[in-house]
């Protein structure tokens, strides 16, 4: 198995002479075998090895026997070792995320911290073929691209991963030959993690059922899916620099885009262009891209909102991508409350959230734009199924809502036709049916209790 890894380490230049590695380490046998194969290598590659171990301070005693037998091993073997403590569950809450989402966050971040502190540090992490074949299923089953269907790379920027051309197998053969302990955390066992689930049942029926050798072969075809992704990830750039324009965070796609550029190259295209103009790729989908290649159809004027307080508008020259507001976050940070909008599709086993500051709205029958804002001379509200209106007036009265509070109530509105009284009540209108196949998600953090604030933030309006 050494020299197995030797030789993917070097297939893929994740070491050079002199190399300062922060590794992490959690004690479990995936992480303590990357440890001593990075020790192996540590004379040849004369690296400098700093192991980091996160304690998630969810497991009580068990995970300070986990961060005790860490810091035992970098003991005897003269490795430096730092240890950060943090309590995942308490931070989940706050950043509003699974234990599992929030945990891995935490981890990339000390990881990071701990590489600054060293300085020029490459970050070495213990995922085998397994993790990439469970990576590979959930990015399938969720929703991706080629480079999703990739799985995890052997190097990406800073990151290395020397272990993934080996399997678990492997690597408890390894440290049971070598006579290395490990840590065992029960959780693993346990199916409340959706990563877990497809490890304990889909991977076990696929290799006993279809192919013993599947997640060999899904490793074998994620590798070639890498390769296809670069290329094309290549290709990107050059049509990119041809058919787009930037200027001080404005984005132009021009028309010509729409020549002789393949399909595949377009929507690459336009994915990076939003990319780059939120700079940031997480919740750009689909369903984002689409909508600004059908801006290209429609006439000069027409826009419609995306995340993170972007707005794409159709010019005479193409289509125009721009921050129209402030971002949502740096809004956040200037008033007591915060406003996020989210587009996705629809799956059948989804439900609307039962939140008072969370709504959702059917996204395919809103016409025009949606956007935050406090009450306009005309505002009203469809109070039934039958359509019936009533003014936005009437219905503050019949609330009993004091005048001088109205002003001051936030709207989703699309219009002068209200979708919700934020805090209140939404429109009988856009509520979710069994039809709606995209949803338009509004959340509104940190307002007081009924749904009031001194404030107006205009956060963004989307439309078709």
């Amino acid at each position: 198995m050494k020299e197995k890894v030797r030789a993917y380490v070097q297939e893929y230049h994740m070491l050079e002479k002199g190399d300062k590695v922060v590794v992490g380490v959690s004690g479990g046998a995936d992480s303590i075998c990357l440890l001593f194969m990075l020790m192996e290598l540590k004379e040849e590659y004369a690296l400098e090895i700093t192991v980091v171990h996160v304690n998630h301070c969810l497991r009580g005693t068990e995970a300070l026997e986990d961060e005790r037998y860490v810091e035992e091993v970098c003991r005897k073997n003269g490795i430096c070792c730092m240890i950060y403590r943090k309590d995942i569950e308490c931070i989940a809450k706050k950043r509003k995320q699974s234990t599992e989402e929030a945990g891995r966050e935490v981890r990339r971040e000390c990881f990071m911290d701990a590489a600054g502190k060293v300085g020029g540090a490459k970050i070495a992490l213990a995922h085998h073929m397994e993790d990439n074949a469970e990576t590979m299923i959930l990015h399938l089953a969720r929703g991706t691209g080629l480079r999703g269907l990739g799985g995890m790379y052997p190097v990406r920027e800073i990151w290395i991963r020397p272990l993934l051309c080996v399997s678990r197998k492997e690597i408890e053969r390894y440290l049971k030959e070598q006579g290395i302990l490990y840590c065992t955390d029960v959780t693993n066992f346990e199916d409340i993690y959706t990563r877990n689930r497809v490890r304990h049942n889909v991977l076990p029926f696929l290799a006993s059922e279809v192919n013993t050798q599947a997640v060999l072969h899904m490793n074998q075809t994620m590798e070639q899916i890498r390769l296809v992704s670069d290329y094309m990830e290549d290709q990107t750039v050059s049509v990119y620099k041809e058919h787009v324009d930037e200027d001080q965070g404005r984005i132009l796609l021009l028309s010509s885009l729409w020549g002789n550029v393949p399909k595949i190259l377009r929507t690459m295209v336009i994915h990076r262009a939003l990319a780059r103009c939120a700079k940031k790729e997480k919740d750009i989908g689909q369903v984002h891209v689409s909508g600004v290649e059908n801006l290209f159809f429609l006439q000069t004027g027409r826009k419609i909102s995306l995340p993170y307080g972007m707005q794409a508008r159709r010019i005479y020259e193409g289509v125009v991508v721009e921050r129209y507001t402030q971002d949502l976050e740096e809004m956040a940070e200037k008033g007591p409350y915060r406003a996020a909008f989210r587009i996705f599709e629809r799956k059948e086993d989804m439900e609307p959230p039962q939140k008072k500051y969370t709504k959702w709205f059917d996204y395919d029958i809103i016409k025009g734009n949606v956007e935050i804002r406090t009450r306009r001379p005309g505002d009203y509200l469809i109070i039934d199924k039958k359509g019936r209106r009533q003014k936005l007036k009437s219905y503050f009265i019949n609330e009993k809502i004091p005048s001088q509070e109205r002003g001051k109530i936030l709207l989703a509105a699309n219009g002068n036709c209200i979708l919700w009284v934020v805090g209140y009540r939404t429109s009988s209108t856009y509520q979710i049916g069994r039809h709606t196949k995209t949803v338009l998600e509004i959340q509104i953090d940190g307002g007081e209790e009924d749904g009031r604030d001194s404030q107006s933030i205009d956060t963004g309006r989307r439309g078709k």
